[in-house]
């Protein structure tokens, strides 16, 4: 690679102040402590066992067309030291070295960013990194940067064997000293630190840093953030847990909790409260349509096939929580800024504990989108089956003749949906942007024709 003499004289200037250039990838002090090194140099996907890093690429990179939506995605290695926390938040050691990694997917120019980062805490359950919170019309039409932090060994150690030339010096574990993600809570913070101070939001004007996790994530964050946070330092300005559990402290922080009809599982609830929101949505599961038809693809790419399930009913619910979840983001910078967002109607159980269902077979109470008000198939949470099929929920399509018991013409479909998500908008449970794409596909749908 040939540098210009201007390159080679702002390297010589950057060596001298303490910073490292080499080819493609800048080594900068990001929060005190840690070192960004960054963007790391890639191809596009191919064979992630090549041993020249600049012919790999980041694991589960998006396939997404980010150019087109004037967003760019850029991985970066974060290192520094650490302290260990034990679950009860028992400080175990201090100054343990680590390094990992940060992938970003922001706006490529400073005027589309709306000067807020959600911060993912990756999900590792299946044994990987998954950015299961990602959702890139939501996140990139509302101007949000997204930062999928590798905080725990199992996602690591994939990392590193997967592709040994870009990741094999990662380590969370401080040499193997701490193997049971003692020391995530505080890579954690500090990787989602530097997002707020230096290089790798490239120059982009952070406002407001959220921390989000879903499911086994979520469990995560509950730890940090009961025991961890209150002897550490403040890092983010609101919290998002979704489809698992949230912190039983109440602190000044607010703190967001979305819970699909999967994870409802008893009448028994935590009172909303000045920092503390829950939100219950029917018909919808803990990992949904949405999620799997984004993740397939890449996962075939990344590692040869994606999982396959057979479970005792159709999964995969497609009543999308994904719209709820970018609602509750939006509600949450507002809610840092003193505006608090709006409670919602739970789920409602029978007497024998059971979940309450109309004569359709769906949920009643909570948050009810149009795919539930006006259903053209059976969602819900609950299925069964092999590995995780407890947790994709059903979706059985309704035949024409229940369909046109429903409804008895196309518009009176069209109608029911706008009068649905009218109702969710104002009572705060929808974006506009996800009310007016649910009034296009049902204007586009053939329900209710002849």
């Amino acid at each position: 690679m040939q540098f210009s003499p201007f390159t080679r004289l702002l390297a010589a200037s950057l060596v001298a102040a303490g910073l490292v250039i080499a080819p493609g990838t800048a080594h900068a002090r990001g929060a005190p402590g840690t070192v960004v090194e960054g963007p790391i140099p890639g191809a596009p996907p191919g064979d992630p066992s090549s041993p020249d890093v600049d012919d790999t690429y980041p694991w589960m990179a998006t396939n997404a067309d980010l150019a087109s939506l004037g967003y760019v995605e850029q991985e970066f290695f974060v290192s520094g030291e650490a302290s260990a926390y034990s679950p009860t938040g028992e400080r175990l050691a201090t100054g343990v070295p680590y390094k990992t990694r940060v992938v970003v997917r922001k706006p490529a120019r400073p005027h589309r960013y709306n000067g807020t980062v959600i911060a993912e805490w990756q999900n590792v359950t299946a044994g990987y990194d998954l950015d299961a919170l990602w959702s890139t019309d939501q996140i990139t039409r509302d101007g949000y940067a997204w930062a999928g932090i590798s905080a725990q060994r199992v996602g690591v150690e994939h990392l590193t064997g997967w592709s040994p030339a870009r990741y094999g010096d990662l380590d969370v574990t401080g040499g193997g000293r701490f193997t049971e993600d003692e020391l995530s809570y505080d890579i954690y913070a500090q990787v989602a630190k530097t997002l707020r101070t230096s290089s790798p939001l490239g120059g982009l004007r952070t406002g407001t840093v959220l921390a989000a996790g879903a499911s086994q994530s979520a469990f995560r964050m509950t730890t940090y953030y009961d025991a961890v946070l209150p002897q550490s330092e403040k890092v983010f300005d609101g919290y998002a847990f979704i489809v698992g559990p949230a912190p039983a402290r109440r602190g000044p922080e607010p703190v967001f909790h979305v819970l699909s009809e999967t994870d409802v599982r008893s009448p028994v609830r935590p009172p909303d409260t000045e920092t503390y929101r829950r939100w219950e949505v029917a018909g919808s599961a803990h990992s949904g349509w949405h999620g799997q038809e984004y993740r397939r693809p890449i996962l075939t790419r990344d590692l040869g096939e994606a999982p396959t399930y057979r479970c005792d009913a159709p999964p995969f619910s497609r009543v999308p929580l994904h719209h709820v979840i970018a609602t509750s983001y939006d509600h949450l910078v507002r809610w840092t800024k003193g505006r608090t967002p709006p409670s919602a109607p739970p789920l409602q159980f029978n007497p024998d504990g059971s979940k309450a269902r109309d004569a359709l077979g769906l949920a009643k109470g909570g948050i009810r989108l149009s795919q539930v008000e006006a259903p053209t198939a059976l969602n819900t949470g609950d299925n069964s089956g092999e590995t995780f099929c407890f947790l994709f929920g059903t979706h059985a399509p309704f035949d024409r003749a229940q369909l046109d018991a429903l409804y008895r013409s196309h518009g009176r479909y069209v109608a029911a949906v706008v009068r649905s998500d009218a109702r969710n908008l104002r009572q705060g449970y929808l974006l506009p942007a996800d009310a007016r794409q649910n009034r296009t596909d049902a204007l586009r749908s053939g329900i209710g024709r002849d």
